[in-house]
């Protein structure tokens, strides 16, 4: 299987419309999703895998990381998302993006019948229910084809009877005092992380937010997520500016890492940068910082 290359952001497009899909590639996401499940109606399922198999075929996507998110697999249209588009194309696609994942039974489902067609790709699970939460840790853990987990925050705010002001809670910021997906985003996180996968977060509902689009970000990106999904292009900006290293935080693992050098070469475990200090585990996050930043610069 090959890697993933690193992603701040995910750009949704509806496998249904042709023209977004073929000017999806040229926005500058790091990431694009060509979707199936719910942008898709279900009387234009069977036209989208179409779309989707032809613009896989005809553009060139080496510039990006290219996803397809296949129906939820405990219906009918996965298995024909999954023989029809991984059966065509399956070469080109570097993850496949599992919507409403409640268990581990799912991710081996898609595991053995990727084996079967004799394809290995990246999974990533969306956690949209309490029930997905609770299992996450197993999901993520259920196949090392396992990518990533995604926080499907409108599935999961209706899973549990949240109130919403907008059609994604990721907008909701002045129902709750505090982060009302705190909780959530931490324990996926968790369980992401205890499996060496990455963390994906939901998108902001509100493309012509801007502050709102950073806001959120600079949430989820605090508590320790790589990347987001966006649902258009104006968000691309925003989400690239937070889930980058910024140049004072580029400056900083810079100056760690140069005390870090000269500490080792004096025999000390522990060292200051300016009025505060460092040991092996701020080298290990610095080094990851300037990791990031070479992808994002080069």
């Amino acid at each position: 299987m090959n890697p993933v290359s690193p992603r701040r952001s995910i750009l949704s497009v509806p496998g249904h419309s042709d023209k977004m899909i073929r000017k999806a590639v040229d926005v500058g996401a790091d990431g694009i999703m060509l979707d199936l499940e719910d942008s898709v109606a279900p009387s234009a399922k069977v036209q989208a895998r179409r779309q989707i198999i032809a613009a896989i075929r005809d553009v060139d996507w080496s510039h990006t990381v290219l996803s397809v998110r296949v129906n939820p697999v405990d219906t009918p249209l996965a298995h024909q998302d999954l023989l029809e588009v991984v059966g065509a194309v399956g070469a080109k696609i570097q993850t496949l993006v599992l919507p409403k994942v409640e268990a581990a039974s799912h991710i081996h489902f898609v595991h053995h019948l990727l084996e079967g067609m004799g394809h290995e790709i990246a999974l990533e699970a969306t956690i949209e229910s309490p029930v997905a939460l609770e299992n996450s840790l197993a999901i993520a853990a259920a196949s090392p084809m396992m990518h990533s987990l995604v926080f499907g925050i409108a599935d999961f705010s209706a899973s549990v009877g949240a109130p919403q002001l907008s059609l994604s809670g990721h907008a909701d910021s002045d129902l709750y005092p505090g982060h009302r997906w705190h909780y959530v985003l931490s324990r996926l996180l968790m369980a992401a992380r205890a499996n060496g996968l990455e963390a994906v977060d939901a998108p902001h509902g509100d493309f012509r937010d801007a502050e709102g689009v950073i806001a959120s970000c600079h949430l989820s990106r605090s508590l320790g997520f790589d990347s987001k999904w966006a649902i258009h292009p104006a968000q691309l900006a925003g989400i690239h500016e937070v889930f980058a290293p910024g140049e004072d935080e580029i400056a900083r693992a810079c100056a760690v890492l140069q005390a870090f050098e000269s500490a080792e070469r004096d025999g000390k475990g522990a060292e200051a940068v300016g009025s505060q200090m460092f040991d092996l585990a701020t080298v290990r996050l610095s080094r990851r910082v300037l990791a990031k930043a070479a992808v994002w610069s080069a």
